[in-house]
């Protein structure tokens, strides 16, 4: 069976208002992707610098991601990494 829908002049001009929408949302993001691309750029260059100064990149990495978390989730993971140490024999 074979659909008789036509489209009507409403549904063109609501199609034209939701491409303007789209293209909108298209434009907000790549926006936001330019500007994220210049943050992490700066970011480089921070940890370039750091580095240049003698500091351990590696080791600020690892408290950056650390004090993204709250205090209980850092010592549950703290306890977990030393239990594991201690049974594989590595000084703690």
């Amino acid at each position: 069976m074979q659909s008789t829908h036509s489209v009507s002049t409403q549904d063109v001009s609501s199609e034209g208002v939701a491409a303007d929408e789209l293209r909108q949302f298209i434009e907000r993001v790549e926006r936001l992707e330019e500007e994220k691309a210049a943050i992490s750029g700066d970011i480089k260059e921070v940890f370039a610098e750091m580095k240049g100064r003698g500091f351990d990149v590696k080791a600020v990495r690892t408290i950056l991601r650390l004090r993204k978390k709250d205090h209980a989730e850092r010592q549950e993971e703290e306890a977990i990494l030393e239990l594991y140490q201690q049974a594989l024999g590595m000084v703690v």
